[in-house]
């Protein structure tokens, strides 16, 4: 698909992976984008999909829309984030089916993936078991919009992808302690230790479970890899192929940033999925997509942008 000229929706585009996703589209794709904005089409909302799709006639919809956070607001917040998320991408595929939306490609999570999924995750392990608690209604509702997709390929010839990005990372990423992720969450402990003169920062868990991270910018370009060039209905992983160890994590992060203070595990507090790294062949292979960009490299950007923004 030649996206040159071709109208397409971003829902969640003024979000931190949405607005590298339009800049993609827009500048380097020259694709003619709608960023809608939630006051103005509150996607949860019965009628809101229909609305949106009717005052813009996309020729292509990317759903990117979602309501996210670490493992701390997974716990709180397990109804809302269930709901919010299944309405918002049930109602809207639904829409493109109506109104015969060309192509509609969902953005899922690597919290749909089983608890104890076999490293590396396979596309073929997302149904071997349950996911890991903490976050599994998210995990589910987004799970749901995959079986969707694949439901109404079947049925109607829907030209509906679905993606299992890792957890992201890099400049303009959400810092707020209450539901901000790991990376995010542990460079703002380090920064506010040093700004304060505290010797040790405190950090959930363990440390021993490990997580694989992909720059936001290349995240951007899978996604709109895959909607240019892959219709089919299997899932497809977006990532790194690397994992990483949430103590070294906190190592590197704080060698980076030039803290020298002590890390505290609170094993009190849980660690979330015990380990996550994708098989990424299956991206390289239907639609080009390989990461690019150094973890070292892509944290120092996202330190520096955090350092430097207004406080």
């Amino acid at each position: 698909m030649d996206l040159a000229g071709r109208k397409v929706i971003v829902t969640g585009g003024s979000g931190f992976l949405g607005s590298h996703v339009v800049e993609e589209l827009s500048r380097g794709r020259g694709a003619d984008v709608v960023v809608p904005r939630r006051q103005d089409y509150d996607l949860v909302q019965p009628g809101a999909a229909q609305r949106l799709l009717a005052d813009h006639r996309p020729d292509v919809v990317i759903h990117l829309a979602a309501r996210v956070g670490g493992i701390g607001a997974n716990r709180e917040n397990p109804g809302l984030y269930f709901y919010d998320n299944l309405m918002m991408g049930v109602q809207l595929i639904e829409e493109c089916r109506r109104q015969k939306v060309g192509k509609i490609v969902s953005v899922g999570t690597i919290c749909s993936y089983p608890k104890h999924t076999p490293v590396p995750f396979r596309e073929e392990d997302l149904w071997i078991g349950y996911p890991e608690e903490t976050n599994a209604p998210y995990g589910l509702a987004k799970k749901m919009l995959l079986v969707q997709g694949q439901a109404y390929r079947q049925q109607y010839g829907m030209n509906a992808v679905h993606l299992l990005p890792v957890n992201l990372y890099g400049p303009g990423d959400n810092f707020d302690p209450a539901s901000s992720h790991v990376i995010p969450a542990l460079i703002r402990k380090v920064k506010e230790a040093q700004d304060a003169g505290r010797d040790a920062i405190e950090v959930w868990g363990t440390g021993t479970a490990s997580r694989e991270f992909l720059y936001v910018e290349d995240a951007a370009r899978a996604v709109v890899l895959a909607t240019e060039r892959y219709d089919g209905p299997d899932p497809v992983n977006i990532g790194a192929g690397f994992e990483i160890k949430i103590r070294d994590l906190a190592l590197l992060i704080a060698r980076l940033m030039g803290y020298a203070g002590t890390i505290r595990w609170d094993a009190s507090k849980p660690d979330g999925q015990p380990r996550r790294c994708l098989d990424t062949s299956r991206a390289e292979r239907l639609f080009g997509f390989r990461a690019q960009t150094r973890f070292e490299e892509g944290l120092q950007r996202t330190i520096e942008w955090y350092r430097q923004r207004p406080s």
